[in-house]
């Protein structure tokens, strides 16, 4: 499962420019901005990991991770100018990396043992709590909590996963179809403003 493991880094890499650059978007200093970065990326995954009784926490387990936290913070630095003029494509990864961390989240959740229902909320965790700590740290209402389609779309993929894992054990595979069903959900509610506000 190697491409797994190289898109867990891709997407970390990926959250860490987000992050950095949110906090650069809001004047943040050097420090500020290295610290926002890494609470996007990795703290979901740590809020799961603690709740679900597992530590150290993942990423705490890896070097790996801590190359790709410096190489995200580097590259915002360095390419400030072009990363902005590639949102779009950042949201692309952005999306992917959310589809990701909702299948990882929501399996290890149930390797640890716990019921069904949990491990879909630990996957949610796993995908959205980095962005809503970067957004409460950057003085923010959380896009968790906006009307735009987001937790709603990782929700959709775990389920999707689920269905998917009573029929074959083509891992890869459900984990692709779930992933895919993540990006477009939330592609299109971009595209198309949609959201659940009542």
């Amino acid at each position: 499962m190697n491409w797994i493991y190289f898109f867990e880094i891709l997407g970390t890499i990926i959250f860490v420019i987000s992050g950095v650059m949110t906090a650069i978007d809001d004047d943040f200093d050097v420090v500020g901005s290295i610290i926002i970065g890494i609470v996007t990326a990795v703290g979901g995954g740590t809020v799961r990991d603690v709740l679900i009784g597992q530590t150290p926490v993942g990423w705490m387990r890896d070097t790996s991770y801590l190359w790709a936290m410096l190489a995200g913070v580097i590259l915002s630095y360095l390419f400030k100018k072009y990363i902005v003029k590639l949102r779009r494509s950042m949201f692309f990864f952005d999306t992917m990396g959310i589809g990701l961390f909702t299948i990882l989240g929501l399996q290890k959740t149930l390797n640890a043992g716990l019921e069904v229902p949990f491990a879909v909320l630990m996957g949610i965790v796993s995908a959205v709590f980095g962005g809503v700590i970067r957004d409460v740290l950057t003085n923010r209402v959380p896009l968790i909590f906006r009307r735009e389609i987001y937790a709603t779309a990782c929700l959709v993929g775990a389920l999707v996963f689920l269905a998917l894992e009573q029929f074959t054990d083509a891992l890869t595979i459900n984990m692709g179809v779930s992933m895919l069903v993540v990006m477009i959900i939330r592609y299109l509610s971009v595209r198309n403003n949609w959201g659940l506000k009542l």
